[in-house]
């Protein structure tokens, strides 16, 4: 019997050895790709550097022409307004979809759900030229439908006005994603017990009532993770706007993360986007850490 004993704990509890060989390649992969480019990003930020094999120190040079720089200072506004859309408009949009989708009231729920999430799986610059060719001033859609609506005068260069370009190039950033945390939000809403919603339509509580007084409150810690995800991903989009409009009409669409391919690969000024990348990360975390303290006051608040 001891034998057999000593033979379950072996297979029960892998050893460390076993543990530590698994998480390696993850790990690997991670300090590869995401630590080492971001310790050599800051090392590079103190330098005046071209790319060449000659670099000089210039200190914390960099980073006060950063704190005076306004295009810096646009950019990240606009990363704000985008990150703030999205986590406005994308999470509450994904969680009123993923709400009808646990309920009962929709049919044909795969298919829903296959289309939402297909935006999804589309490259970032597919969606860019899409709706660039819908937002084109000569022959694109939308233009198109409010010229054959009767609504000639609200045709406009869609991108090439610095007052609305902003709002324009957001809208495909909030809708490619929707997709993805509808499946997030989806799959925390399965895991609560249906006795609750049951307990709740007796009494009354049914549809609206029980996405947020249930619904929303048990799914709070998903909300605080899609949060975050969505004001990562936001702060360092690239790739729409490149496409769209290229930062432009002037620095109306600029992003920081533009920026910092400009400053370095354009302008050949490596060491000072190497700044701007560190800047992006603190306003990165700077926001989330924001939003984390925002909630936890909610939180209270709420209990």
């Amino acid at each position: 019997m001891k034998g057999g004993d000593n033979l379950k704990k072996d297979f029960s509890k892998p050893k460390s050895w076993m543990l530590y060989s698994y998480l390696a390649p993850s790990v690997l992969l991670f300090v590869s790709f995401s630590i080492v480019p971001m310790a050599m990003a800051v090392y590079y930020s103190f330098f005046n550097w071209s790319g060449g094999p000659m670099k000089k120190f210039v200190g914390l040079n960099n980073y006060l022409l950063l704190i005076k720089d306004n295009t810096f200072w646009k950019s990240c506004l606009n990363n704000i307004f985008i990150a703030s859309s999205c986590v406005v408009f994308q999470l509450g949009i994904a969680f009123i979809i993923s709400a009808l989708l646990c309920s009962k009231l929709l049919k044909f729920k795969e298919f829903h759900r296959a289309i939402i999430f297909f935006p999804v799986v589309l490259s970032a610059v597919v969606v860019g030229f899409l709706f660039r060719m819908i937002y084109s001033s000569d022959n694109g859609l939308l233009n198109f439908f409010l010229s054959n609506l009767g609504l000639s005068s609200f045709i406009q260069p869609w991108l090439d006005n610095p007052k609305i370009a902003l709002i324009f190039v957001t809208v495909p950033i909030v809708w490619q994603w929707i997709g993805m945390y509808v499946v997030i939000y989806m799959t925390s809403i399965k895991s609560i017990p249906d006795e609750i919603y049951e307990s709740c339509a007796i009494d009354g509580a049914t549809g609206f009532r029980q996405a947020i007084y249930i619904t929303f409150p048990m799914i709070m810690d998903t909300i605080k993770v899609s949060v975050v995800l969505a004001i990562s991903g936001s702060m360092k989009i690239f790739e729409h706007i490149y496409v769209m409009t290229g930062g432009g009409p002037g620095t109306s669409t600029m992003v920081m993360a533009q920026y910092s391919y400009k400053s370095s690969f354009i302008m050949n000024k490596m060491g000072y986007g190497s700044t701007i990348a560190v800047g992006i990360l603190c306003v990165s975390l700077s926001f989330i850490l924001i939003s984390q303290l925002l909630f936890e006051r909610g939180k209270r608040r709420y209990e």
